[in-house]
């Protein structure tokens, strides 16, 4: 059985006494022996009526009003204590008990009661004032955010998500997900970032999703970030490094082979024709050969960085795979640091292809200064399990490590500029990241590679392609 507020209630029972009067019983039978011996000699005695009943009646009214007196003085306190509570459970705490002091047990309660509505009253202000301030931090936002119930429909949204969806907190309370143009976002296997369409607004969205309880209740939240204008940024700025690159490796190609034809066109022209005219068209002829192979490999370059298929995960053993990459090598014996014999979800191919480049350019590094390679691997724990293998070299050291993974940067004289980049983007499809650092205080360079044991999040197909 409840009460009014929710708590449990035993129900009263015939034979249960209330408090109070067992109090005022107890008292009684106390002092009854006494009364009842007292009455018993004086009516026993020899005194006149008068004074046994005047007695009498006095020892009768001395008894009960102590007995009465003792009851108040208990069951008083106990009564200040229950409406000092119950002001507490109505959140009243303001209410303080007077006269609390520490000469008694009476008063030690007392004092607990009132450190307990303080205790209450600061966390009660504390969570009003957290909660006022996420209010005021909710509504400033520029992103949406959306609470939904466990049958998908909206019980909470900010001032951003009013504007999204177009219309006042009022009307959107209950609607369903669906109605509302958020049912992509619930899925949890969609893109972190969706085309979306809503009356207020449409463009790209990061969507960030999450659980809490309410009530005892499973609801989710949904977090909207329009990103529609940093992507354009990004998408420009990467057009115009692009094109600026590509200008560069256009021209630097296209203006020898625009002078040299200029050159033998003239040269055919002239009559007479020198001597060595031949020799002269040979070596143009073989320039502008070069030069449109050399275009033709940036242009080849190019397509492979756009065309890198998804990788095809598989049981790979990194070990035999390290040992199977160093021993293509040919220009340097290249040092293998053993680490723990480790199987990994990986695409075989691609992570040789990244470990070769790797290597190679290592070894260029290390044929500069007679230096050595070194290539090893080890586990980190954590969560998830992650394995590090790196590729060392006692080169001179990168001079500008940041322009390293800038496509068609190349520091080689007949580098392409796309082996580490293509790198790194093959370390992201695994789930991983690529970072090359110079060694300190050590001549060299280092190459990090940072990949998860059991493949990106969300891959848990068995060995063998994952589709």
């Amino acid at each position: 059985m409840t009460d009014g507020a929710g708590r449990s209630r035993r129900r009263p029972r015939a034979h249960d006494v209330p408090h109070e009067r067992r109090i005022l019983l107890l008292t009684l039978a106390a002092g009854g022996a006494g009364v009842v011996v007292s009455i018993a000699m004086l009516w026993t005695g020899d005194y006149s009526a008068k004074v046994q009943w005047t007695l009498a009646a006095l020892i009768l009214g001395v008894w009960m009003g102590f007995a009465f007196a003792v009851r108040e003085r208990v069951v008083r306190p106990l009564q200040i204590v229950s409406n000092l509570l119950a002001a507490l459970h109505e959140g009243d705490f303001s209410i303080r008990a007077r006269g609390a002091h520490h000469e008694d047990a009476l008063g030690e309660v007392m004092l607990e009661v009132n450190e307990l509505a303080e205790t209450l009253r600061k966390q009660r202000l504390g969570a009003l004032e957290a909660t006022a301030l996420l209010r005021k931090v909710m509504e400033e936002i520029d992103v949406a955010v959306f609470a939904l119930d466990g049958d998908d429909r909206l019980r909470l949204a900010n001032r951003a998500g009013e504007r999204l969806l177009g219309r006042p907190i009022e009307r959107l309370l209950g609607a369903d997900a669906a109605e509302l143009g958020l049912r992509a976002c619930l899925v949890e296997e969609a893109a972190p970032i969706l085309d979306l369409t809503f009356p207020g607004r449409t463009g790209r969205f990061e969507v960030r999703r999450g659980t809490f309880r309410q009530g005892g209740l499973a609801h989710r939240l949904i977090v909207l970030s329009d990103v529609s204008r940093a992507l354009r940024e990004e998408e420009r700025q990467a057009w115009q490094r692009l094109i600026r690159v590509m200008g560069h490796e256009l021209n630097n190609s296209l203006a020898p082979i625009k002078s040299l034809a200029h050159s033998l066109e003239q040269l055919i022209a002239r009559d007479p024709k020198p001597p060595d005219w031949e020799d002269d068209m040979r070596r143009g002829l073989g320039v502008i050969g070069a030069r449109s192979e050399s275009l033709s490999r940036f242009m080849e370059g190019y397509a492979r960085l756009a065309r890198l298929p998804p990788p095809r995960f598989q049981n790979v053993e990194v070990g035999a795979l390290v040992r199977r990459v160093c021993g293509l090598e040919t220009r340097l014996s290249v040092a293998v640091v053993p680490g723990p014999e480790t199987t990994m979800r990986a695409d075989a191919d691609q992570l040789e292809q990244l470990l070769i480049n790797l290597v190679r350019n290592g070894v260029d590094a290390a044929l500069e200064t007679g230096g050595g390679v070194r290539v090893g691997w080890q586990r980190v724990n954590g969560s998830p399990a992650a394995l590090e293998l790196f590729v060392e070299d006692d080169g001179p050291g990168v001079p500008n490590t940041s322009n390293l993974f800038v496509p068609f940067f190349t520091t080689k004289q007949a580098g392409s500029g796309i082996g580490l980049v293509l790198s790194r983007q093959i370390a992201e499809a695994h789930g991983g990241t690529l970072t090359l650092r110079n060694r300190e205080p050590e001549s060299g360079c280092r190459a990090r590679l940072h990949l998860p044991i059991r493949g990106p999040a969300g891959n848990h197909s068995p060995a063998g392609r994952v589709g």
